[in-house]
């Protein structure tokens, strides 16, 4: 595969590369000395006696990594990254042993067809790299950094449909009886048509039933290992009921497969009679499941309620919050993490280097929300779940912290990192990716590893105050702000039609938004529009307009059109500063003066 490298070292240290691949390359795990760890970690809060180094930044929006047995990085990128000169893959070289990347290579002449790509493991020599569509391996040669034979394809998805790739990425695991197990996500949020109302779906819309969705999708597929040129139709259907998988794991210990699930989103922008703001911030759960052959765990008839421990029925088939149904029909999930922490990865630690406690257990790293508003975004960590007789315990551990560089995410772009990927180093070391600039941190335990236990532990409790990680309180925390991803989704719904989905307007009877001197004129003005509706002349950009704008208060509450206000502002005209819902009920209770609305 074409590739293209970018050398960070001088020509001594390269002429110094040799000596170490002979001296240090083949020395024993025990043997190796871990590297300093960055003064303040890379600005990682870790638990006491852990520290980090942040081997390399800003290659590009990073999405899942490997590490080979000699230390050598891999990463997938987001698939537009080769759009701009790039290979799909970076691999990265720490060559004098001090934590930091020496070399980096972009490689790999593959695309993404739209969606957001997941996927890199190394298993029986083969670099797997899943893209959108495909499932890809090469063969690694032994002491070279970039694979040079040729990428062979492992598993296509033979859907050309791109409209139904938003939830297929194809992230991969192998179980030790040479079986590949893929995800191919459901291609809608709820259950309802896509042909229709597309995949986010539409307020009180009912779900198809039975979900023609089932046959092709929202489940995992186990393929044959070693085989080239697999199709869906080649797999065997090995569990289904799942919406959306990017942390998939094979767990050596019980020899199990693993899955964290990303599950519905925006419960009240659809379903405002059933679900509070602050249910629909927590509900519903992004639920860890041991998957076993044949298991079913309800997508999209049902979910999983954390709360109240149980799987209950989904609004679109009827649910009103409560009612279990036929949900008590499906597999019930090990673990309820909070909805919309967004679960990309899963790792179990196997090994020597950390506590012996990470050895029972899991590590999940989450991208963290983006339609928890009017409550603040969450997630956004890397957490440990201590296993017991391998069975998850109540409680959940931050292990760690500081990747959105802000108090509280109002809405996604606010967090500075986005923790994406997890793996482990031949060494013991944990390695953590994230995605918004392509920033990879070592983690390593230089600690008493006998005396660790809950008094190093204490730090990390505490930051489980923080406002992305606590469960909010529903009146204090309620920041009474616009969300962009629910002013998206009621956008496409109420405006799109005549504004169209770039904002752009029709050209004739309906005017642009993005770019228009009335959407960046007084809010209060764009507040009352959709409140109450227009009708008549107006002039936007210097051209007249004679359409009729209905009225939208009458069934869209103030956090809704605030919502719309706020992801019209982000996306068509690149203001980010959310409109409030009180700023709504201020308008909303002013009486309406009935003169024509003045021309900008």
């Amino acid at each position: 595969m074409p590739h293209k490298s970018t050398l960070l070292v001088s020509a001594f240290i390269l002429v110094a590369a040799m000596t170490f691949l002979i001296q240090c390359k083949s020395n024993s795990n025990a043997e190796q000395v871990l590297p300093p760890a960055d003064k303040n970690n890379g600005g990682l809060f870790l638990p006491d006696g852990f520290g980090a180094v942040v081997v390399v930044d800003s290659i590009g929006n990073a999405r899942h990594l490997a590490v080979n047995d000699n230390g050598d990085i891999y990463v997938k990128l987001t698939y537009n990254n080769i759009l701009h000169g790039y290979g799909g893959t970076v691999g990265i070289r720490d060559i004098n042993n001090d934590g930091k990347a020496d070399v980096l290579t972009y490689f790999g002449d593959y695309k993404d067809e739209g969606g957001l790509p997941a996927g890199m493991v190394i298993h029986d020599g083969y670099l797997y790299t899943s893209t959108v569509k495909y499932v890809l391996r090469n063969k690694l040669t032994p002491g070279e950094l970039v694979p040079t034979g040729k990428i062979e394809i492992i598993v296509s998805d033979e859907d050309s449909n791109l409209m139904r790739h938003w939830h297929t990425a194809k992230p991969l695991a192998f179980d030790n009886d040479g079986h590949l197990y893929v995800p191919f996500g459901a291609p809608d949020d709820g259950g309802q048509d896509i042909n229709t109302v597309g995949p986010a779906g539409i307020p009180g819309g009912k779900g198809l039933d039975p979900s023609p969705d089932l046959e092709r999708y929202a489940g995992i597929w186990r393929f044959d290992a070693n085989k080239t040129g697999q199709t869906q139709k080649d797999g065997y259907k090995y569990a289904t009921g799942i919406r959306s998988a990017l942390g998939i794991t094979w767990n050596q210990t019980d020899n199990s497969l693993y899955v964290a699930m990303n599950g519905i989103d925006n419960f009240h922008t659809r379903y405002p009679n059933i679900f509070s703001g602050w249910q629909a911030a927590m509900l519903p759960s992004e639920p860890l499941l041991k998957v076993r052959d044949g298991a079913d765990y309800g997508w999209p008839y049902a979910y999983y309620d954390q709360l109240q421990g149980k799987n209950v029925m989904q609004p679109a088939y009827g649910g009103d919050g409560k009612s279990v149904g036929r949900a008590g029909k499906f597999d019930k999930p090990i673990f309820g993490f909070p909805g919309h922490w967004a679960p990309m990865d899963l790792l179990f630690y196997r090994g020597n280097q950390f506590p012996e406690r990470y050895k029972n257990g899991v590590f999940v790293a989450f991208h963290g929300s983006t339609d928890r508003s009017p409550y603040p975004q969450a997630g956004y960590i890397v957490c440990f779940v201590p296993f017991v007789n391998g069975t998850p315990t109540d409680r959940w551990e931050v292990f760690a912290d500081g990747f959105t560089g802000v108090d509280t995410v109002v809405n996604t772009r606010d967090a500075v990192y986005r923790p994406m990927g997890l793996a482990e180093g031949p060494d013991g070391s944990l390695y953590i990716s994230e995605s918004n600039k392509g920033k990879i941190w070592r983690v390593m335990y230089k600690g008493d590893r006998a005396g660790f236990g809950e008094a190093q532990l204490a730090s990390m409790e505490a930051r489980k105050s923080r406002s992305y990680i606590k469960t909010p309180d529903e009146t204090k925390d309620n920041m009474g702000l616009g969300g962009e991803m629910e002013g998206h989704v009621l956008y496409n719904v109420y405006c799109a039609t005549c504004h169209q989905r770039d904002g752009k307007g029709d050209g004739s009877r309906y005017p642009p938004l993005a770019g228009s001197d009335w959407t960046l004129g007084d809010k209060d003005r764009l507040i009352e529009v959709i409140l109450h509706g227009l009708q008549g002349q107006i002039v936007v950009n210097g051209k007249t307009f004679n359409g009729v704008m209905p009225a939208h208060g009458g069934f869209l509450d103030d956090h809704a059109i605030a919502s719309i206000l706020t992801y019209v502002e982000s996306a068509f005209n690149k203001q980010h500063n959310p409109i409030g819902s009180s700023e709504v009920t201020k308008v909303r209770n002013v009486a309406r003066v009935a003169a024509p609305m003045p021309d900008k």
